[in-house]
């Protein structure tokens, strides 16, 4: 019986340290890899933030606490099982040795007044019936781990638009940064063109001067967006979860798409409204929230009901020495049942609170409806007047190329003055910006038209 128990106590102790072991490993998020990445597109650097962004990694550690409470809760159902074990060595006090001497024991204790005294037990519980408590706590963690994964999934969710807010922004600064680049070129051939005109005596030194200010304003412009788009890499960086938010340098973004069909499909609101209800993962989180919060209170209702246990004990003593025999073990079995029938009114108060739980997450529930119809609806008709500003600005773009180009012509033939060509480059620079904010709004508002409906995770869902 010794060995049994000793052999007993190693598996236990040896248990209890892989445990701990597993428990004291520290995760560690791989960083993205972008070595094969040269050009950034925003299906890419979505792909990339949903495996990298720290968010992301704790989002699954709060799923896996969940899938930990279901298996703690499912536990409950087994019977717990209890291994104790005591060793002693005992010196009795004057008087109690005395009164050992003069009382000598029948019951084999020992009469030294330094004996040892060991005593070992095996105990084993099991819960027949707790008022369905045990069945409600599973299924209310049941629910936690799937609130939680509908949680996690919004954070995709949410993340993927977030990346693509950033992107477009770095595209929209980096459009910029190319737009004032081709302004510095034009004054520069301007330039030249207006030292040699003034070398042959054909130009005044007062046209040299003014293509230089419009020259330096061009660079700053150009210096001003090549900061925004800096800035806005910072962002991005950061999203995507590169160390120190630093893109690297050898990687370029993608360049904003322009030439794409910007009729109207004429999209049904309410079926995309229908459709933003069954997707979305933020209301199968709510769903989920009110399906836990029923199971909460069929908890609370257990304590209304009776507890029972059967409960064994296989336990021994021995004084004298520390070596155990079966002679020295006995046992015990009994059928428990206990009741509470009065707690000062406690029970019905945990009751009614779980109640109002529940009402809280339907009003909630009723609550997150509209707010899905209300996102889809704005996403719809900022999508409807982005469209229109594209094909306003692209019909502005055309327009204005061709009074650019029929000043410069007059310029360079001497028949309009400088005034009017350094008017129509900056109305043609100023256009092509307003097309770019148009081009990026449009893409803008497609991205938060999916992430309203709940669609724009689709490219990424395992297949």
């Amino acid at each position: 019986m010794k060995y049994l128990i000793t052999g007993l106590m190693f598996i236990c102790c040896c248990t209890a340290m892989a445990a701990t072991t597993r428990a004291g490993e520290e995760a560690t998020l791989p960083l993205p890899d972008l070595a094969d990445v040269k050009v950034l597109d925003l299906e890419t650097a979505q792909r990339i933030a949903l495996k990298s962004n720290p968010d992301m990694a704790a989002a699954q550690a709060r799923l896996e606490q969940a899938r930990a409470r279901v298996r703690e809760a499912v536990a409950a159902w087994w019977p717990s099982i209890d291994l104790n074990a005591t060793g002693s060595r005992i010196r009795r006090s004057d008087s109690a040795y005395a009164v050992a001497q003069f009382f000598p024991s029948i019951s084999g204790q020992s009469t030294d007044r330094i004996y040892d005294q060991s005593a070992a037990s095996l105990q084993a519980t099991w819960v027949l019936f707790d008022g369905f408590f045990r069945s409600f706590r599973q299924q209310q963690a049941e629910f936690g781990e799937k609130t939680l994964e509908a949680a996690r999934r919004d954070a995709q969710r949410q993340l993927v638009s977030a990346v693509a807010e950033a992107f477009f922004n770095a595209q929209l600064a980096q459009t910029k940064v190319d737009i004032a680049s081709a302004d510095e070129k034009f004054y520069l051939r301007q330039l030249e063109d207006a030292r040699n005109r003034y070398e042959v005596g054909a130009g005044a030194w007062g046209d040299v001067l003014n293509i230089k200010v419009q020259l330096n304003s061009a660079r700053t412009a150009l210096m001003l967006g090549k900061r925004e788009f800096e800035a806005a890499g910072y962002g991005l960086a950061a999203l995507l979860g590169i160390r120190d938010a630093v893109l690297p340098a050898d990687v370029k973004l993608a360049p904003l798409e322009k030439d794409f069909d910007a009729t109207d499909p004429h999209v049904d609101a309410d079926a995309l409204i229908k459709i933003a209800l069954q997707t979305r993962p933020d209301v199968r989180r709510v769903e989920m929230q009110l399906r836990e919060a029923e199971a909460a209170t069929g908890q609370a209702r257990a304590a209304f009901y009776p507890k029972i246990q059967l409960a064994g004990a296989y336990n021994g003593t021995r004084q004298g020495d520390f070596t155990m025999t079966g002679e020295d073990f006995g046992d015990t079995i009994s059928l428990n049942m206990a009741w509470n029938l009065f707690s000062g009114g406690a029970d019905r108060a945990r009751l009614f609170e779980a109640g109002q739980k529940r009402r809280e997450a339907v009003y909630s529930m009723s609550s997150l409806r509209n707010k899905v119809a209300s996102e889809v609806r704005q996403a719809l008709a900022r999508l409807a007047a982005a469209r229109e500003q594209v094909v306003l600005q692209r019909q502005s773009v055309t327009l204005v190329e061709e009074n650019r180009d029929l000043a410069q012509n007059e310029y360079e033939a001497g028949e309009s003055s400088l005034v009017r060509l350094n008017e129509a480059q900056r109305d043609l620079t100023t256009t092509y910006g307003r097309l770019a904010q148009a081009l990026v709004s449009y893409h803008l508002a497609r991205q938060r038209l999916l992430a309203a409906t709940g669609q724009n995770l689709a490219p990424f869902l395992k297949k």
